[in-house]
């Protein structure tokens, strides 16, 4: 099995495990920090999916070596692949956020839990809310993405067999 197909299939995964997570277990226990692990397991996804389609067109030599951090990933897949497969740049938009959320959270001096939601306050005390319904809508755009990376890397599987 291929790098890229490992890392779609992992994708797919933890995809699941937050839908569950946002669905099946915040309800239950009603406890708000499950959405930051909601949250970083939707990032997780989104970026096992870009990730796979970096490796696949690496795979075939259309784009060139990256490193592998999230930034360098970001710059090549937003320039190189974005164009090349005419993906809606709301997905472009969605990485971003996620992104920008899960910084916010790791260099947050305060977060606390507030009428079902969970705030993250900056050093400069600017407030970002994570509630479940943001997350619900994070969750459609991210498998949507997901599942237009995997026809991407699903092309040429005949190949790889």
């Amino acid at each position: 099995m291929e790098v890229f197909q490992q890392l779609r299939d992992e994708a797919k995964r933890t995809i699941t495990k937050a839908d569950h997570m946002l669905v099946m277990t915040y309800p239950l226990l009603n406890e708000p920090k499950i959405l930051v692990s909601v949250t970083n397991n939707l990032l997780k996804s989104v970026e096992y999916a870009m990730t796979a389609v970096l490796e696949y067109e690496r795979l075939f030599k259309r784009i060139p070596p990256f490193q592998d951090n999230f930034s360098s990933k970001y710059v090549v897949f937003k320039d190189k692949v974005v164009r090349r497969y005419g993906i809606n740049p709301q997905h472009i938009k969605l990485i971003s956020d996620l992104r920008e959320l899960v910084m916010a959270h790791t260099q947050s001096t305060v977060e606390f839990a507030r009428d079902g939601k969970f705030v993250i306050c900056s050093e400069d005390y600017q407030l970002r809310t994570l509630s479940q319904g943001d997350l619900k809508k994070y969750m459609v755009k991210a498998k949507l993405f997901i599942d237009d990376m995997y026809r991407i890397t699903q092309e040429n599987d005949g190949i790889f067999r």
